[in-house]
């Protein structure tokens, strides 16, 4: 299921939510994946393609799905308690916009 999620996000990219080229880096229990977004493209990459991305998250498959379909807006405490890890939380915010999973 969330290799499904990876596999359609570019047909739900939303370009004009990207001001600047962002990469993103998931760990979803298993599943590894790069995204690259640029004002005008979303790549779905494979495992870690890029040596360091802009925001690197790891969550687990359940909380992942919970945000993705569900509509969940992770707070802080998810943070503080570790259930997602990220060096950079706004940027998931970035990423959320990009398509359309947050306003």
């Amino acid at each position: 299921m969330i290799e499904d999620i990876f596999e359609t996000l570019s047909e739900e990219f939303r370009p004009d939510r990207v001001v600047e080229p962002t990469s993103f880096y998931f760990s979803v229990g298993p599943t590894k994946k790069t995204v690259r977004l640029t004002p005008d493209t979303c790549r779905i990459e494979d495992g870690r393609t890029i040596e360091e991305a802009d925001c690197v998250c790891k969550i687990s498959p359940e909380m992942f799905l919970r945000v993705w379909n569900q509509g969940y807006q992770p707070g802080v405490m998810d943070f503080f308690s570790g259930a997602i890890k990220s060096n950079d939380p706004q940027k998931l915010s970035l990423f959320l916009q990009a398509f359309g999973k947050e306003a």
